[in-house]
């Protein structure tokens, strides 16, 4: 379906018209798209809304790289939605204009700067707060993991805190834990309901393609905190929607580090010495926990495979249930083990589009019509926040008992 088409339909979708003003807060790779995978908020909003998107303004604390994007988008098919976007380096400065008059308040606001300025309660982490400080109706999408910060307590308390504030608030809040909306995520959902089914296990894996990876600062887990929370956050949350809460004092957690003889990568494209040795973030991490409903857990992350393909899975299972979800990300596909049949009945769902369903339900959500459903809270994120940091934490601790030990031994 070409770009003219998409917008053509999107037009008149649940009969809505009229111009729908929007602003972008980050013009990197999570609003405009990247190479390395699928994210791109910005075409999501043109494919749900078509020619009623109108994109104010962007917020962008690097003027030339929203320049650089508006640029890019002036040269396509949706290029009428930012014919006159201005960029502004704060929301401060933004909500000046609007206040002024030379701006409309927007309809929707749509958040994928780093973590690492999101989430908190105070300078300079407390973006959420200064958003809806200035437009107190606000619709807010954001993207996940709701922080990146340390230290932990204080990390992971003060996102709590603000989804305690978001609870309050009047407009609507969507965090983009994308994977809850594809469709063979709800199928699996819709088999336990229909079934009365209590799930007994989950199982999850993320075990990623790691030369594409030339970003410094993913390897610096000072920076933005390891894998497991910058990343492997997509599976820990999908298990959380299956299993519910977790009991946090079960979690048991090992990793395999970067100084372990497994640890060592050979096709590694960045320079790891110029990481300090205690920043260096671990090969693989294994954890394993019980949900407060009395189902039990795992996941495992690794920094192992190479080509450019990450390989990931979460299975699910229940009594006379095994549910099988892999490749989420490219052509995911279900496999199904039901009482009926020891063989697996096998559903593909090639071609589905979560980030294009995720951003409809927000859309619906502030204009009714469709699917208004929205299924990640900012209180729900913050316990899947929360939850990988306790995975990292315990996957330290083991890490460093296990060094302690062998130091002990070397010397002995």
């Amino acid at each position: 379906m070409t770009q003219t088409t998409d917008q053509s339909s999107a037009h008149t979708a649940n009969g809505q018209t009229g111009e729908f003003h929007v602003l972008l807060v980050g013009a990197g790779f999570a609003m405009f798209g990247t190479t390395e995978g699928p994210w791109n908020i910005a075409k999501r909003l043109e494919g749900r809304l078509g020619s009623r998107l109108v994109v104010d303004a962007i917020i962008e604390v690097d003027p030339s790289k929203a320049e650089a994007a508006l640029a890019k988008k002036r040269d396509t098919p949706a290029h009428a939605s930012y014919k006159s976007t201005k960029v502004f380096p704060d929301v401060d400065a933004y909500a000046s204009a609007v206040s002024g008059g030379s701006l409309p308040i927007p309809k929707a606001i749509c958040v994928a700067t780093p973590p690492a300025v999101r989430g908190g309660m105070s300078e300079p982490r407390d973006l959420e707060l200064k958003i809806i400080k200035h437009f107190p109706e606000a619709n807010i999408f954001l993207e996940k993991p709701v922080a990146t910060g340390a230290p932990w307590e204080k990390s992971v308390g003060e996102a709590k805190e603000v989804g305690r504030i978001l609870r309050e608030h009047k407009g609507i809040i969507s965090v983009g834990y994308v994977l809850r909306y594809l469709r063979a995520v709800q199928t699996m959902k819709k088999i336990i309901e229909d079934n009365n089914l209590h799930v007994m296990a989950t199982f999850a894996r993320w075990i990623m393609a790691y030369p594409p990876g030339i970003k410094l600062d993913w390897w610096n887990k000072a920076i933005l905190q390891g894998p497991v929370i910058e990343q492997g956050t997509h599976v820990c949350d999908l298990s959380r929607y299956f299993g519910g809460d977790i009991n946090v004092e079960t979690l048991s957690a090992s990793a395999v580090e970067w100084y372990e003889k497994p640890g060592n990568l050979s096709q590694i494209q960045i320079d790891e010495s110029k990481i300090p040795e205690d920043s260096r973030i671990p090969r693989f991490t294994s954890a394993s926990w019980k949900y407060k409903s009395g189902a039990v857990g795992s996941m495992m992350h690794g920094v192992a495979l190479q080509g450019t393909n990450d390989s990931i899975e979460l299975q699910v299972f229940a009594d006379g249930y095994q549910m099988i979800l892999s490749d989420p990300y490219g052509s995911p596909e279900l496999r199904i083990r039901s009482p009926d049949s020891d063989e697996s009945q096998i559903i593909s769902t090639a071609g589905d589009d979560p980030y294009q369903t995720e951003m409809n339900h927000f859309i619906d959500a502030i204009e009714g019509g469709g699917d208004p459903s929205i299924l990640s809270s900012y209180e729900d994120a913050a316990q899947t926040y929360e939850f990988t940091w306790a995975i990292r934490l315990a996957s330290e601790a083991n890490s460093d008992k296990q060094k302690a030990l062998y130091n002990e031994k070397g010397s002995a």
